[in-house]
């Protein structure tokens, strides 16, 4: 069974990127938060890559919201 990378829909602060990344490296979100703000600071791309990892990327289908 292959690994897939998605959007969390429950560990996400706007759109789920860093959440889901995280889940699919499995380390703690808040390190790939602080990743990719250095990353937008040092480089400025960030942002962008942001939006369009939140466009390509898709939800965890395995994922019920029982809210």
């Amino acid at each position: 069974m292959s690994k897939k990378l998605y959007k969390s829909t429950h560990d996400r602060k706007i759109c789920g990127v860093c959440g889901g990344i995280a889940e699919y490296f499995n380390i703690d979100a808040t390190l790939v938060r602080l990743a990719w703000v250095a990353f937008t600071c040092l480089g400025g791309s960030g942002i962008l890559a942001y939006i369009i990892a939140a466009i390509v990327m898709s939800d965890d289908p395995g994922y019920i919201d029982v809210n």
